[in-house]
């Protein structure tokens, strides 16, 4: 398919698990997709600071649905998808038939967005799959089972790559599951890792009132749920204190989610209040300045088959900035970072407490892992070297038949 002449070709992203322009690595795709010449529309929900049912921002057609509430069971995540299923069509139908589009590219989670796509690819139309999280196991690692919905899961991740012209990965890891479980030729399957923009990174002066008084200051970037093993993190930060006795050391947790207050009560029951801060969603201004205070950053994302096939966006922006990192030995995480982390064994939160005290110690190790980070990401991970493969696998969409 081409656009007809005189226009440029029409891009429609939609996304269910967070508002635009607040989802890192999918607005990145949008402005790298409207430098290209695409005209650019984006589906997504409402949320905190993002409110406007409609938004043209740096040149991108932002449209807004409501999203009530933020499911946590089973039953609530069936509630929310058909939910937001229900207003991603409608809006689909709405721009169909005004402003138009020639490509649906549908980022996951959920992988229902597929029901959408096989309707208008009737009319003509592409359809992107953008795979950012391998849901079954997502399931298995939020309720420890493998039962009827995970089984459901499987079928709607199947039934998604049947139905893509083309996918995209955010690793090597993703590409397997695309080719063996969801059964694609590996030529349409174009690995995009979620690089950050160096554009967009601000170097700025550390605040030195984050410490709050002490020598170092640990920080944790990312989403506070199940799966992302902030309770191990705790844990650790308990072990540090009571047993190998340091108390010259700070820890910010910035970031929102499902798990906050459990965590502010673990934290509290564990006596970490004067050494544990929770910021919440910060903005990006405040993001940056935090992560320019710390000593070194934290990835405690717990060992399972999820967290050690995906690779973790902090990651990423701790290296940017040049962030010596302490995280769980996990496959993906590894890859990422390489010699900018030190890697404690799968789960022992006393070694990550030990692997912590280790770099906060020492200062020479910390400057060189600092560098390798840095130079990771500006000479292989960063955005700008992901650009033409995502341009890559749009045209291999609009080429497929």
């Amino acid at each position: 398919m081409k656009a007809s002449p005189g226009r440029p070709r029409r891009a429609l992203i939609v996304v269910e698990n967070l508002p635009l322009p607040f989802d890192r690595r999918v607005w990145q795709e949008a402005l790298a997709l409207r430098e290209a010449g695409y005209e650019v529309s984006i589906i997504c929900p409402k949320g905190r600071d993002h409110t406007a049912s409609y938004e043209m921002l740096e040149g991108i057609h932002i449209h807004r649905h409501p999203l009530p509430f933020e499911a946590d069971s089973a039953v609530g995540y069936g509630f929310e998808y058909g939910l937001s299923l229900f207003w991603e069509f409608v809006l689909c139908v709405r721009i169909a038939m005004t402003r138009g589009f020639d490509v649906m590219h549908a980022c996951n989670p959920p992988d229902t967005i597929f029901l959408i796509g096989r309707i208008f690819k009737l009319f003509g139309k592409r359809f992107i799959f953008d795979h950012h999280d391998i849901n079954p196991e997502l399931y298995e690692a939020k309720f420890q089972r493998r039962d009827m919905w995970y089984r459901m899961l499987c079928r709607l991740e199947r039934w998604t790559f049947a139905t893509a012209d083309v996918s995209i990965a955010t690793n090597e890891s993703y590409k397997r599951i695309a080719t063996e479980r969801g059964g694609m030729d590996p030529s349409r399957v174009f690995v995009v890792r979620s690089g950050p923009d160096l554009r967009r990174v601000q170097h700025l002066p550390p605040r030195t009132e984050l410490r709050r008084g002490k020598r170092y200051l640990v920080g944790y970037v990312g989403v506070i749920g199940t799966q992302e093993g902030l309770d191990l993190l705790l844990e650790s930060v308990s072990y540090m204190r009571d047993t190998l006795g340091r108390r010259d050391v700070q820890f910010v947790i910035v970031g929102s989610g499902t798990q906050v207050a459990a965590l502010k009560a673990l934290s509290a029951r564990l006596g970490l209040d004067d050494c544990v801060e929770f910021t919440g969603r910060v903005s990006d201004h405040d993001l940056w300045e935090i992560l320019g205070t710390t000593d070194i950053c934290v990835n405690p994302d717990r060992a399972n088959e999820m967290n050690d096939k995906s690779t973790m966006n902090k990651i990423l922006e701790y290296m940017a900035l040049g962030k010596p990192i302490v995280q769980f030995d996990l496959t993906e995480g590894r890859y990422s970072a390489g010699e900018a982390s030190l890697y404690a064994r799968q789960n022992d939160v006393r070694d990550f407490a030990e692997k912590m005290c280790q770099l906060l110690d020492d200062e020479a190790l910390r400057d060189r892992m600092s560098r390798i980070g840095r130079s990771r990401v500006e000479g292989e991970l960063a955005w700008h070297h992901q650009v033409p493969r995502l341009l890559a696998a749009y045209e291999a969409a609009f080429s497929h038949r």
